[in-house]
């Protein structure tokens, strides 16, 4: 996997279409920036990645995508200064988780050049996609699906990867009411559930269908095997604040390895926060909600950073939590969006420099 670029070819649209795009309102992950990075996986081997015209992608009806699900994503960020300076946040995790959910999908793992180089590559050709209004950026999609041919149940002999970007507005998700799952689970021991792969993501959307019928936004996972435990909030991590003490589950087959809840997890240390990693009871939880010890839910991910949670749904009774002025989760989400907009000092060293 030792791979050096030098440069990477870039294929350049004969006209832009960002002068159609409203930078004023922009919804999440709806319009597309002009390029996409692509590179093909053949022959064993990755071929070098290029920059091209975001375009359509032509496969052949037995393409393994679409019969024993290989497909395998990242989601990120890249953020503008108030000087017009380009800036990623931690890109080698999400380098190093893609290849984690690859070999977890038998699929071939991608160079680190071809991620790093790539993605800075098309940042620079498509910079100007990059919004400057408060609270907007560029979300980043890298992928990688299985693109050979047959419909034997075999992992696939070609992959494509690609780098597609979408200019979007601030991530408001409101006030969220979320229900605990009592029957249906994420994932299992000896899973995926670690792997940011698609199927994940398709098997939640039933139940959270059948809770948003109940009056719920989002779904809060419990365990696979006692559903005792609570696990992850929808599609992203989740924090749970009982006095003062701030606690998430730990990582495991089941769980994803989150960006933003090391980040978060590094940052309560710094501003003293007491934290714990360790399981959390949906007794527990239940308990401190009628006892008024428990202050704060959120969920932690990139799109929204932090989602407050301001009730949850259990057996059939509702409980309300307190609306706090100082909340941990806009103090956290603050320092957080502070280090990747440039304007605070990054002492954990998150913060990579594209232009």
């Amino acid at each position: 996997m030792d791979v050096q670029l030098k440069n990477i070819a870039v294929e350049k649209v004969a006209t832009s279409k960002i002068n159609e795009v409203d930078f004023d309102n922009l919804s999440f992950g709806s319009v597309f920036s002009d390029h996409m990075l692509e590179c093909t996986y053949k022959n064993g081997a990755w071929e070098a990645p290029k920059v091209v015209p975001y375009q359509p992608i032509t496969l052949d009806p037995s393409s393994k995508i679409f019969h024993y699900g290989q497909s395998i994503f990242e989601g990120m960020k890249a953020y503008k200064d108030s000087e017009g300076g380009v800036w990623l946040f931690r890109p080698s995790d999400n380098q190093k988780r893609l290849n984690i959910s690859a070999k977890r999908m038998a699929i071939p793992e991608l160079p680190e050049e071809y991620f790093m180089e790539g993605l800075s590559t098309l940042l620079q050709v498509d910079k100007d996609w990059i919004p400057t209004q408060a609270g907007s950026s560029l979300y980043i999609r890298p992928f990688i699906f299985a693109s050979g041919k047959g419909f034997h149940a075999s992992p696939a002999d070609e992959y494509k990867f690609i780098i597609a970007t979408a200019p979007s507005g601030a991530y408001f998700s409101g006030k969220v009411k979320v229900l605990i799952e009592e029957k249906y689970s994420r994932s299992a021991n000896g899973g995926v559930g670690f792997a940011k792969a698609g199927g994940n993501y398709a098997g939640q959307f039933y139940p959270t269908q059948l809770a948003v019928k109940k009056g719920y936004q989002q779904v809060i996972w419990t365990d696979d095997n006692t559903h005792e435990y609570i696990e992850e909030a929808g599609a992203m991590n989740i924090f749970v604040r009982i006095k003062d003490t701030l606690i998430t589950g730990p990582t495991s087959d089941r769980i994803l390895d989150g960006i933003t809840r090391k980040s978060i997890l590094d940052i309560a240390a710094d501003e003293g926060i007491k934290a714990e990693v360790r399981k959390i009871s949906v007794a527990e939880v239940v308990e401190a909600a009628k006892s008024g010890d428990l202050k704060e839910m959120f969920g932690a991910g990139t799109a929204a950073v932090i989602s407050p949670i301001a009730g949850f749904g259990f057996q059939g009774i509702d409980y309300d939590l307190p609306e706090l002025e100082n909340s941990y989760a806009m103090l956290l989400k603050k320092r957080i969006t502070d280090i990747q907009y440039n304007r605070a000092e990054d002492k954990f060293g998150w913060r990579h420099k594209v232009l």
